[in-house]
């Protein structure tokens, strides 16, 4: 495989509702909910990250309310150039990543994909080096969230020995962040959903690789009102 090590285009999915996150999505799409204190929507701190991962160029698939998002792309001064791709019927996230990678401005080099309410910091170009190593059609970054909750540890017989507060789960989870071959592109649905057929065929033939976040890495996919306020204390130290 000749795929380059550090891609310079990626594909950011915006189409979503936001249903969970209302009511800031009533009037913008979820991409453009601010994180509160930065009066940046989560689409400008995803732009700014891929600009210095060495990104150029971005398309961005929309959907609900796109109109906002364009609006805001038009009067922002940005880091890179952002082109916007409009699903006139809702294909799928699967369909709608083959729908926006279909205008990438050069289609045989590798891309980065993410899903649009993902804020996160780590290196893409470590992504992108394990991703040509092992030869993949596609990458997924994998984080390690915490439980919303405590957990309760007990002995064999049913005593209680500790109280543990949001501890990190014991399985990975598919963060939202992709590294494709070019290859990959045609793989994908014309409409449906890429996690539940195209990935899981990878899997099997051994072309899907999983990339485990570093350790302190950022990550944070922003589905709720909480999800918000906590990122929000996060980036203040708090």
């Amino acid at each position: 495989m000749t795929d380059l090590p550090h891609p310079t285009q990626a594909v950011v999915l915006a189409g979503g509702q936001g249903s969970r996150l209302r009511p800031y999505t009533d009037d913008r799409p979820k991409p453009m909910v601010e994180i509160p204190g930065t009066g940046t929507p989560i689409i400008g701190h995803q732009l700014a990250w891929l600009a210095a991962e060495g990104v150029t160029d971005v398309v961005i698939s929309c959907g609900h309310l796109a109109e906002v998002l364009q609006e805001w792309l038009r009067e922002t001064e940005l880091p890179l150039r952002a082109t916007t791709v409009v699903e006139t019927e809702p294909l799928g996230r699967g369909g709608g990543l083959k729908y926006a990678a279909a205008a990438l401005p050069r289609p045989d080099e590798p891309y980065y994909a993410t899903n649009g309410d993902i804020w996160t910091r780590f290196s893409l170009r470590e992504m992108a080096e394990f991703h040509a190593e092992r030869e993949a059609l596609a990458t997924l970054a994998l984080a390690r969230p915490r439980l919303p909750w405590g957990a309760v540890a007990t002995d064999e017989i049913g005593n209680v020995t500790d109280f543990i507060e949001a501890p990190p789960v014991s399985f990975q989870i598919n963060a939202g962040v992709y590294v494709f071959s070019p290859a990959f592109t045609s793989l994908l649905p014309d409409r449906g959903d890429h996690e539940r057929n195209t990935f899981p065929r990878l899997a099997r033939q051994r072309l899907l690789a999983g990339f485990p976040l570093p350790q302190r890495a950022y990550w944070r996919a922003i589905d709720t009102a909480k999800d918000l306020n906590e990122a929000a204390r996060e980036l203040n130290g708090n």
